[in-house]
């Protein structure tokens, strides 16, 4: 299967998906039980939201590690990390370059669908944590439970059926009992999934649409590919679809997610 990285559209992420992943960050860290003086991985950090946060909870005496492959999103990251207790480097989450038992939580928002090896992406987050130490990821639910997601790789699908796999890795861990298996299966216990929806709006078609157009994420990057022909058919295609979730000129729609939460 193809790969496409995250780097060729960082600057444009924060708009087309951080804007809106940051919603589930406080039941993410809830569900991580993060405290004061902790020290927490944050693995996928993107632009760095969630370890922002987690910083916020650990306070001075505590410590957030946020990795990420992709080092356009860190270096976005970095200015947000600023007087904060986070460090940053690039790392693979399927090869963590960390002490086994060195965390007392470990975190994943919206990137564990993305790791080529699941299974081994968990047991390193489970190698890495604390006995006791607790893990939480985040993940999208099914595309027509995300819309604003579901419908763009949708289209794209249809012009591009062999990337159909790649355009919806997205939602590949959509099914909470196979979320539920994956934690099991890495070794973790007293493992719990649960979704929560929140309500996502666009002030209008315009600012939904342009950051695909900068190539946000990985739809975003497969979109700029396109020929100039069948960019306009599915910029029509997307917007006919999201016109049912318009209320006074605004995109008005909710988006799910789940949470698979664990101990080590």
């Amino acid at each position: 299967m193809a790969t496409i990285s995250f780097d060729a559209g960082a600057s444009a992420y924060d708009r087309i998906a951080g804007r809106w992943s940051r919603l589930y960050i406080p039941t993410l860290l809830a569900g991580a039980s993060i405290a004061a003086g902790q020290r927490v991985l944050d693995v996928a950090t993107g632009t760095g939201e969630a370890a922002v946060l987690a910083a916020s909870l650990v306070g001075p005496s505590g410590r957030v590690l946020a990795v990420d492959i992709s080092l356009p999103m860190l270096h976005l990251a970095h200015a947000k990390a600023a007087g904060r207790p986070i460090a940053l480097a690039a790392m693979d989450g399927q090869v963590l370059a960390c002490r086994d038992r060195s965390f007392d939580a470990v975190i994943c928002q919206l990137g564990l669908m993305f790791f080529p090896d699941l299974s081994r992406g968990l047991v390193e987050f489970r190698r890495v944590l604390r006995p006791r130490g607790r893990v939480a990821v985040c993940v999208w639910s099914t595309p027509e439970r995300v819309p604003m997601f579901g419908i763009l790789s949708e289209a794209l699908s249809r012009h591009l059926p062999a990337q159909r796999e790649l355009l919806h890795l997205s939602f590949s861990l959509a099914d909470p009992r196979r979320l539920e298996r994956v934690l099991a299966g890495a070794g973790f216990h007293d493992v719990r999934v649960s979704g929560e929806t929140r309500k996502i709006v666009f002030e209008s078609f315009k600012e939904y649409w342009e950051p695909v157009e900068a190539g946000g994420g990985r739809s975003g990057q497969v979109y700029r590919g396109l020929s100039e022909g069948t960019r306009q058919a599915v910029r029509e295609e997307v917007g006919q679809r999201l016109s049912q979730f318009e209320s006074d000129g605004r995109l008005v729609m909710e988006a799910e997610a789940l949470f698979g939460l664990a101990s080590g």
